[in-house]
């Protein structure tokens, strides 16, 4: 059969009855382009991008060679050129690729320019661009069509690819002895080891993070059996007061849309455990959560952790350095403490969250990606716009909704649930069997103001564990600040209480604190049963 009489009607039969559809001879199937790029992408996801090269390469060195098997039955061939392009005229009506006029034989002199690839363009537009050719499943297909037409072991492989930006597709088939050593490390991908080999790696990683999630969720069971369940929210933390309630809610209902959040609060308060709350209960809970302090990163290397490097770009730079925006593909990033960058690197943030997009330090082209930006600070941005320390544009690129964490001392129903949790973690990293507070220390920690928030409270709890010598915390083993912070004015706001109604608020509050046992409170308030009674009865 020549190529000019290669027609569409021709190859193409349709059974309307039965459902089936042959082409060229062959059973076929109407197949999704984007169903086909969604597949790629989920095993490049799941499998990494050696074994989803093996498996699309080996998966279209078979349909080519079947192709050519099936052809050989179906027509009459004769030993020449036009006979030997046929199947590969066939793959491109059926929608693969477009080849170049005259450039249309990869085993001629000049190899053959696809100036379309619906696998290239599936790639770019479920992955971005790459570093490396994409053309896996076409590579393989027309490889094994001229291998079994040749009767050789023919590679086809490509050295120009519009996955990496090139304008067109170019593609060359050579015998393996042809080939030499030139392209020895592409041949692998032909081959079930390097498969097997890449999908064991695969699944060890895949087994080690289900033994660390494992080990992370039994660690927290632990903690969490020494106390009520219900004070704890997912990733420890404690929402009993009303104001941190509302923090939790808003960010479970931010989580589910894919907007930019600034998190904002005091040092310590628990920014970043917001911050992956709301990954965790996202849609790209399956992706990568990072987290960088811009705080703690020289301004001159800060560039090239968020967006890369090139090889050679400054000294130093001995190796290609994919950034962290990159890194965090299909995940989520969180830059905490966004108030301390550069007036110059919040120009290039801007940009980059802009355009979706990063440009390595050292390299002239972008290159996509596709992250949820979260920022945290601890500073007063507003205050930073006016001084012009902060870019008003990148604060409303950022704070597209924006959560307020409050600190400890406005969290009064939260000190001690958390202080319980803090620690059972410690005594469970310590290996000691100490569960309670003594009653005095319970009321110093809510006497003390914690300056430091969260993170202090977990540093003085630790330091009890440490200290303690019976089964529970006494007022001697808290840090020196804790242990003589005087008791606090009871307040309604900003309002001094009255007398009676600090009495009320505070004998109320200790009996809560002993979960009604009024035998109990009123031993620790040092007075009668019958007059707790009647102040209770008095408070209605």
């Amino acid at each position: 059969m020549r190529l000019d009489e290669l027609k569409h009607q021709g190859l193409l039969r349709l059974d309307p009855e039965g459902g089936l559809i042959h082409f060229a001879g062959r059973p076929a199937l109407v197949v999704d382009a984007i169903a086909m790029g969604l597949h790629r992408k989920y095993l490049v996801e799941n499998f990494g991008n050696t074994a989803a090269r093996a498996i699309l390469t080996q998966f279209g060195f078979a349909q080519g060679w079947l192709l050519a098997a099936a052809m050989r039955e179906e027509f009459e061939w004769d030993e020449d050129e036009d006979d030997r392009l046929t199947g590969y005229r066939i793959l491109c009506q059926e929608g693969r690729f477009r080849a170049q006029s005259g450039s249309e034989d990869p085993l001629g002199e000049k190899g053959a320019v696809l100036l379309s690839s619906y696998e290239a363009e599936q790639h770019l537009l479920h992955l971005g661009r790459s570093d490396s050719s994409g053309c896996w499943t076409l590579s393989g297909l027309i490889s094994g069509y001229f291998s079994n037409m040749t009767g050789k072991e023919i590679f086809v492989l490509e050295d120009r690819c519009m996955c990496r930006g090139d304008s067109a597709c170019h593609m060359e088939g050579r015998s393996r002895e042809e080939w030499g050593d030139e392209r020895a490390s592409d041949f692998a991908f032909f081959k079930n080891r390097l498969l097997k080999e890449s999908l064991d790696v695969s699944l060890a990683h895949i087994v080690e993070a289900l033994q660390h999630a494992e080990a992370t969720l039994e660690s927290h069971r632990k903690v969490l059996e020494l106390f009520v369940p219900e004070e704890v929210e997912p990733l420890g933390i404690i929402a009993k007061s009303p104001a941190m309630k509302n923090v939790v809610a808003l960010a479970r209902r931010t989580a589910a849309v894919d907007v930019t959040v600034l998190i904002s609060g005091e040092s310590g308060v628990g920014k970043e455990r917001i911050a992956r709350l709301i990954h965790d209960e996202s849609p790209r809970v399956n992706g990568p959560f990072i987290a960088i302090n811009c705080g703690a990163i020289s301004e001159s290397l800060v560039e090239s952790e968020l967006f890369g490097h090139k090889r050679g770009s400054f000294t130093g730079a001995e190796s290609d350095r994919v950034g962290l925006f990159e890194a965090a593909n299909h995940g989520t990033i969180l830059l905490d403490e966004i108030g301390e960058l550069s007036p110059a690197m919040q120009i290039k943030l801007l940009r980059v969250l802009q355009e979706r997009e990063v440009r390595r330090v050292g390299e002239n082209r972008s290159r996509p990606f596709d992250v949820r930006v979260l920022a945290a600070t601890n500073r007063s941005l507003a205050e930073d716009i006016e001084d012009g320390s902060f870019r008003q544009d990148l604060y409303y690129r950022l704070c597209v909704v924006e959560l307020k964490v409050p600190p400890l001392r406005e969290r009064n129903e939260d000190i001690l649930p958390l202080a319980r949790v803090l620690l059972a973690s410690a005594a469970l990293r310590m290996s000691r069997d100490v569960k309670l507070f003594s009653s005095a220390v319970a009321d110093q920690l809510h006497r003390y103001h914690w300056p430091g928030n969260v993170r202090e409270l977990e540093n003085a709890m630790e330091r009890a564990m440490a200290l303690a010598q019976g089964d529970r915390v006494e007022l001697e083993d808290l840090a020196e600040e804790p242990r003589v912070a005087p008791r606090r004015p009871l307040t309604n706001g900003a309002k001094i209480l009255p007398l009676n109604e600090a009495e009320r608020e505070y004998i109320q509050s200790v009996l809560k604190l002993n979960d009604g046992n009024r035998i109990k409170t009123a031993e620790q308030l040092e007075i009668g049963s019958s007059t707790l009674y009647r102040k209770l009865k008095s408070y209605g």
